[in-house]
């Protein structure tokens, strides 16, 4: 990435649990170049009411959000970045999906949806 990623979140929806990856940073699609391994990307499409599709490694099964999307910003999982990032969680979403047993520890705001970003 030519530049840092803008923003993170979480999202707590089923969906995005069982990906493994609800920690989510977003980049600009202009600041992204593959170097490699673009063709081992796979995209997997859900049916109805869901729209976002999501994206693996078919090689070592990372999950890497929507790194495909053609979007201008979109999100990819924040655990597939090698490196610190200097962001820290700004919402987390959906948390009427949340799991009893997740506690959330930060003083980030929280969205019973998708946020409403003032």
């Amino acid at each position: 990435m030519s530049a840092p990623p803008s923003m993170m979140g979480t999202c707590h929806c089923s969906r995005c649990r069982k990906l493994g990856a609800a920690v989510m940073v977003f980049i600009r699609r202009d600041s992204l170049s593959w170097v490699q391994g673009r063709e081992d990307v796979v995209l997997y499409q859900p049916e109805a009411p869901y729209t976002y599709g999501r994206c693996f490694c078919r090689r070592c099964g990372t999950s890497l959000g929507e790194i495909l999307s053609q979007e201008e910003s979109f999100p990819i999982s924040a655990h597939a970045l090698d490196g610190d990032l200097d962001l820290r969680n700004r919402f987390h979403e959906f948390v009427a999906e949340k799991p009893a047993w997740l506690p959330i520890c930060d003083s980030a705001e929280q969205f019973e949806g998708h946020p409403v970003m003032s």
